[in-house]
């Protein structure tokens, strides 16, 4: 039995994880899904006191609360932050850490930092013109979500807060890279904001100076939510990660 934790990216919440909960549940592991403060279920919490930090605490609390070791930890898009911020402080919990399409950051970076500058530059503009600083969601066309599971997405999407998004994370890269790690790149369609990241994780000097040892890259052709355009496969890699 593996300790699965599950955590989401910006806009979403853990009903983002559906599909993949129940065969995760259905093979005997236990599974939990992380729904960040100010977002999902919690949306009524959003305000300007949120950061980076909060959300890193929710994701530490549920690991602690539910007293977790050997943990999978896998952690979508803007999520990537907090899983190497867990890697960092309390690596030794986690069996396995894994990149869902997701932010892979340089010690001192923020999830902006690889970022268009219009890209900051639009999300930061709507977060001041807003009382909770908060940035909207965007159409989930632009995550290869169409018909369906798109309506699905669009009706549960929430704004983000705005003050996790220039947050720096410092962290210790020799304690992260004891943790061993997956990236999933999901590349139809690729989402811009990815782009430097999926190019970072092939870049020998960053396998060798940030990522190695214990490292891959996984390929999954379909959009930036596969928990949701693709349970399937994303079990599958989740399930590979945990033997």
């Amino acid at each position: 039995m593996a300790n699965f934790v599950l955590v989401h990216g910006a806009w979403h919440g853990g009903w983002c994880w559906r599909e993949v909960m129940r065969p995760l549940a259905r093979a005997g592991h236990r599974v939990h899904a992380v729904t960040l403060t100010g977002l999902g279920e919690r949306a009524h919490l959003l305000s300007p006191s949120i950061t980076l930090e909060t959300h890193i605490a929710d994701v530490i609390g549920v690991i602690e609360a539910e007293e977790l070791e050997a943990v999978v930890l896998a952690v979508h898009s803007y999520a990537g932050m907090l899983g190497t911020a867990v890697a960092d402080r309390m690596g030794e919990r986690l069996a396995h850490l894994v990149y869902v399409d997701a932010v892979v950051p340089k010690p001192g970076e923020s999830w902006s930092s690889t970022h268009a500058s219009a890209t900051r530059e639009a999300r930061l503009a709507a977060a001041r013109a807003r009382a909770d600083f908060s940035f909207p969601p965007p159409d989930p066309a632009v995550f290869g979500l169409s018909a369906e599971p798109h309506a699905w997405v669009a009706r549960r999407q929430t704004p983000h807060p705005g003050h996790t998004y220039e947050a720096p994370l410092d962290f210790d890269v020799q304690r992260v890279a004891r943790v061993p790690r997956t990236f999933i790149d999901c590349t139809a369609p690729p989402l811009a904001t990815i782009d430097v990241i999926r190019q970072r994780v092939r870049d020998a000097r960053f396998w060798d100076g940030h990522w190695l040892p214990g490292a891959r890259v996984v390929e999954l052709a379909t959009g930036h939510d596969p928990m949701i355009s693709a349970p399937e496969a994303l079990v599958d890699v989740l399930l590979a990660c945990a033997a």
